[in-house]
């Protein structure tokens, strides 16, 4: 079965790092544009970065600079580095794969259950 699964989620103070990994199963990796989500309640759901299968990537304003998108092909994993982290970056993470077979085929897209993140002195 297809399976994605976060890890790496935690509690960390303020101006500390974290590094959340997202591996997945079932699916072919190679051909997966991947992303980092994350939501907090009552907010709506913000792509923090992404990273296609052919290495492009996307920050968004709130993190560039102190977070870094990679991917391992060979772990069939996607990896979010976090540094300098804020109070503002408490929320729940969750990975994002979307098998891409072009527009005739189409994307088939898979969510992971999520890791708590959590900024706090």
């Amino acid at each position: 079965q297809e399976q994605v699964v976060e890890s790496g989620g935690g509690v960390v103070q303020p101006g500390g790092s974290l590094t959340l990994s997202c591996a997945v199963s079932g699916i072919l990796f190679s051909r997966c544009d991947m992303a980092w989500y994350r939501q907090v309640p009552g907010k709506q759901r913000e792509l923090v970065a992404s990273v296609t299968s052919d290495s492009i990537t996307h920050y968004a304003d709130s993190v560039k600079g102190r977070f870094t998108i990679s991917r391992d092909d060979a772990k069939d994993t996607m990896y979010l580095q976090m540094t300098q982290l804020k109070p503002e970056d408490t929320a729940i993470y969750t990975c994002n794969a979307n098998e891409n077979y072009g527009s005739t085929l189409g994307t088939f897209e898979f969510w992971g259950q999520g890791t708590q993140v959590t900024v706090s002195s």
